[in-house]
């Protein structure tokens, strides 16, 4: 008899775990709160980056499983997916130092230029004086993706429900039972990747287990696209995704990517007001969005800054923004993604359908914690 397992939230992780289990022949029920494709979570919206751009070698190695991944899906759905637009880094040198270091023992290319070299090569941007190009980055069509992993994952057998929110986890007997409205669904094994929802939603089971979540930080984040000016940057080639690591003070880390029909995207990196994200009103915020406009005319002169098209976003995460990829009992525990977990789905769907199916550990950086006692 096939395993039985539940997969909570339909976003980019679930959607890809789903995929990930029913391809392992599992029985898979995936339950999603709201409708398909909403914009209420942290997956939606046309684009976001790909890159291999990290200084800490799992993730590397994590971002190469999933570029394989995104590739297997692409062949299977038929679509493009991922346009290799490549990505630069570029500001503070021990960083970019650390990532070519990771890129290096990953056997990934890369190539180093100055920022009058990397000016004329990409008009649209600014740089600081240390610039990193990695060709194997990119642009992922996020809408696209989320939904080629559903279809993927209904076709290999599993159910979608949306409309569904869980409001219950439990251990029951010798599985797992998750509420859901009226309805009460029992299988071997639970995958919550509930985004933003899953600390609140996993709260009691996991203080019943003796174990506590690291802090998770639900905050909405505030990005923009800003419209191409006519020039030599007014071509999609001309734009590679951006991270830009500031040296100078005043600064904040920035990223951003071209956004076809839409306008450049940038933002500021985990900076936005801790957040309900039951009781968010979208509202942009005039002097972070003006903030944000300031950076852009000094470092994006591609674009026009003076036209901004706000975005409001979440995010869930850590205080090392290190991911949540663990099981509790008959529990497997997805959060702290946001900001830079889009990229990795379908590498994470893998590990956690391993940890469901297999109960392999994951890693130490990963895991939860034990919680103190009297907590």
């Amino acid at each position: 008899m096939a395993t039985s397992v539940i997969v909570i939230g339909a976003g980019v992780v679930g959607a890809a775990t789903a995929w990930s289990l029913a391809r392992e022949g599992a029985s898979v029920l995936l339950l999603e709160a709201f409708e398909r494709g909403h914009d209420r979570g942290s997956s939606h919206g046309a684009t976001r980056i790909f890159r291999h751009g990290y200084a800490e070698q799992d993730y590397v190695e994590l971002s190469v499983r999933a570029l394989q991944g995104w590739k297997e899906l692409e062949r299977a759905t038929g679509r493009t997916l991922l346009d290799a637009t490549g990505a630069l880094d570029h500001g503070d040198p021990a960083a970019l130092k650390a990532i070519a270091a990771a890129q290096d023992a990953a056997g990934l290319p890369y190539e180093r230029l100055t920022a009058a070299e990397a000016e004329v090569r990409w008009p649209g941007l600014r740089f600081e004086e240390h610039v990193l190009f990695s060709p194997g980055g990119g642009r992922l069509r996020a809408a696209d993706a989320v939904e080629s992993l559903l279809d993927a994952a209904e076709r290999a057998g599993a159910q979608l429900r949306f409309g569904a929110r869980v409001t219950a986890v439990y251990e029951s007997g010798d599985g797992v039972t998750v509420t859901a409205g009226d309805d009460a669904h029992t299988a071997d094994a639970v995958v919550v990747a509930a985004g933003s929802w899953t600390p609140l939603l996993l709260r009691p089971l996991l203080a019943a287990n003796g174990v506590e979540l690291p802090t998770v930080r639900v905050t909405e984040e505030q990005p923009a696209h800003f419209p191409l000016l006519p020039g030599p940057a007014d071509t999609e080639s001309a734009w590679p995704s951006f991270v830009h690591h500031p040296t100078r003070d005043g600064v904040a880390g920035a990223y951003g990517l071209l956004t076809p029909g839409e306008g450049v995207k940038v933002g500021f990196h985990g900076v936005g007001p801790e957040i309900d994200p039951d009781a968010r009103d979208r509202s942009i915020d005039p002097d972070r969005l003006e903030q944000l406009q300031r950076y852009v005319a000094e470092w994006v002169p591609g674009v026009d800054a003076t036209r901004p098209e706000g975005i409001s976003c979440l995010y869930d995460s850590t205080e090392q923004e290190d991911f949540v990829l663990d099981r509790v009992g008959r529990v497997v525990i997805a959060t702290g993604f946001s900001g830079h977990g889009f990229k990795f789905g379908p590498a994470l769907g893998d590990v956690l359908a391993r940890l469901a199916l297999h109960g392999e550990k994951a890693a130490p950086r990963f895991r939860v914690a034990v919680a103190p006692p009297g907590a």
